[in-house]
C-alpha cells in the first residue's frame, strides 16, 4: 500500500496503479520511445489497448459507480447512479463549472469552475470512493484540465488568458506557463503518442496549436480549411444525402474536442462550424482529410476496443443554442474512417461532452441546452434522459479502465 495525503485525507492505494509493464517488454522493444517518466506504450498499433473493458485498475474497486455532471449555470455537480438511471446527489461548487477530469494517478476527480469573465476560478476535488466533494483550491480561468504524460504537471486551461500554466498535480501550485497567444479559445487537447508533443484547439480562430512539452514551447498553429457544404439538418440513419447539405457560409472553423488514432498517427478534430471531423497528421502537422458528421460536431470518444470513435453533433452552430436542436451522435469505423450508425436524438437535443462507461456498452453525454444527460446503449443508439441542473457540460463516468488520465473527462491510457 501506498499512503497518499490529500487536503488532510489520508488515501491508501494499491502499488497496481502506479504499476507499469517495464520498459524491456517484447513490444515496448519494438515500439515507441517515450518521453522520460512516462508509461510505456504496450501496443504501438492501439494505444487505447488498457482502456479496454477488462483493464480496470483494483486499485479503483472501492469507488463508487457514477456519472458526474457539472452544471455551468447552477454552479452544481449532479451525480448519478448508472443502476437505478436516478440523480443521487447534488452539491455545490466554485462559479461556472465546466469540466470533471480524473487525475493522472486517478485518485481524484478535478471540477474545473472556470468562473466565466471573473477572477474566482477554482478547482474541486471529489474522492471517488466517497462521492463527496474537498476544499476547492484557488486557481486562474480553468476552463479545461489535463495531465503531463509524465504525470509531473497539471495543465491548466486557461482559456480567457491564452495560457497553459503548470502546477504541481496534488497542491496546484504553479510550476511554470507556455503562453499561446495566437490561440484565442484554447480549450481542448490531446497527446502524441510518445508524449514528445500535443494538440490544442483554438475555438475562436479555427486553428490547431501544437506544443513541444519537452522544450516548452508553441511549435506553430495551423488554420483549418471549411468544407464547401454542411448540414443543415442531421442526416438520418444511412448514407449522407446531399440534399441535407447546404452551401457553407462559414469562412472560420470552431474546432472543439480532440483525439489521436490509436496507432498515433492522425488526430481527428470536432468542428462545431464545419459539421465534421478534420484528420491532422501529427508529425508533419497537416490536415489530410474530412470527414462529415452532424450538425455542430463537438466530442471525440473512443468504444472501450479502440476501433471506432462516437461524435456527439451538438446540433446547434451557436455557442449558446436552443433547446431541442438537431442533435445527434456519429460512430465512425477509425481504420477505415467511414460512418458506419448514425443515432438522432429523438425529438432534438443537444450532445455535448461525457464519455463511455467502464464496459463500453454505454455512451454518456451532457444535454447542454436541454439540462439533461444522455445515456445511449452503444449497441443499438436507443436513447434515455436524466434531468439534471443548468446547462450541464463536461461530465464524467467513472470509474473508467485505464492506467493514467492525461485528463478532461477521461482521456485514459
Amino acid at each position: 500500500m501506498k499512503k497518499i495525503s490529500l487536503f488532510g485525507v489520508t488515501l491508501l492505494a494499491t502499488a497496481s496503479i502506479f504499476a507499469v509493464p517495464p520498459a524491456n517488454t517484447p513490444l515496448a522493444a519494438k515500439g515507441i520511445a517515450t518521453v522520460a517518466g512516462m508509461p510505456p506504450v504496450i501496443n504501438p498499433l492501439n494505444l487505447y489497448s488498457e482502456t479496454a473493458e477488462n483493464k480496470l485498475s483494483p486499485a479503483l474497486s472501492g469507488d463508487l459507480e457514477r456519472v458526474y455532471v457539472p452544471n455551468l449555470r447552477s454552479n452544481d455537480v449532479s451525480v448519478i447512479d448508472p443502476a437505478s438511471m436516478k440523480v443521487v446527489d447534488k452539491f455545490k461548487v466554485g462559479y461556472a463549472p465546466q469540466h470533471i477530469v480524473p487525475s493522472w494517478d486517478l485518485r481524484t476527480l478535478w471540477v474545473a469552475n472556470n468562473a466565466e469573465r471573473r477572477k474566482d476560478g477554482s478547482l474541486t476535488p471529489i474522492d471517488p470512493r466517497t462521492g463527496k466533494p474537498g476544499k476547492s483550491v484557488p486557481v486562474d480561468d480553468p476552463y479545461n484540465l489535463y495531465f503531463s504524460p509524465d504525470g509531473k504537471s497539471a495543465i491548466v486551461v486557461a482559456e480567457a488568458l491564452h495560457r497553459l500554466d503548470f502546477r504541481d498535480p496534488h497542491t496546484m501550485q504553479m510550476q511554470y506557463a507556455i503562453d499561446v497567444p495566437k490561440c484565442g479559445g484554447i480549450n481542448h487537447a490531446d497527446f502524441s503518442i510518445d508524449g514528445r508533443y500535443a494538440l490544442f484547439t483554438c475555438e475562436f480562430e479555427g486553428s490547431v496549436a501544437k506544443i513541444d512539452l519537452v522544450n516548452r514551447s508553441v511549435v506553430g498553429y495551423l488554420k483549418l480549411s471549411m468544407p464547401s457544404t454542411r448540414f443543415k439538418q442531421v442526416p438520418t440513419i444511412g448514407p449522407i444525402n446531399p440534399t441535407d447539405t447546404e452551401i457553407c457560409s462559414s469562412t472560420k472553423g470552431m474546432p472543439q474536442d480532440i483525439r489521436i488514432s490509436p496507432d498515433g498517427k492522425r488526430f481527428y478534430i470536432a468542428d462545431m462550424e464545419a459539421d465534421g471531423v478534420h484528420v491532422v497528421d501529427g508529425e508533419s502537422f497537416k490536415k489530410i482529410g474530412f470527414i462529415a458528421t452532424g450538425v455542430a460536431a463537438h466530442g471525440i470518444y473512443p468504444s472501450r476496443d479502440g476501433k471506432q470513435f462516437y461524435v456527439s453533433n451538438r446540433g446547434s452552430h451557436k455557442i449558446h443554442g436552443g433547446r431541442h436542436g438537431k442533435g445527434s451522435v456519429t460512430v465512425i469505423d477509425i481504420a477505415s474512417e467511414k460512418i458506419v450508425a448514425q443515432w438522432p436524438i429523438p425529438g432534438g437535443g443537444s450532445p455535448d461532452m461525457g464519455n463511455v462507461s467502464a464496459n463500453g456498452k454505454s455512451l454518456w453525454l451532457s444535454g447542454r441546452f436541454d439540462d439533461v444527460v444522455y445515456h445511449i446503449a452503444t449497441d443499438s443508439g436507443k436513447v434515455s434522459e436524466i434531468k439534471v441542473g443548468q446547462e450541464p457540460h463536461g461530465l464524467t463516468v467513472w470509474p473508467q479502465p485505464g492506467r493514467y488520465s492525461l485528463g478532461h473527462t477521461g482521456n485514459l491510457r
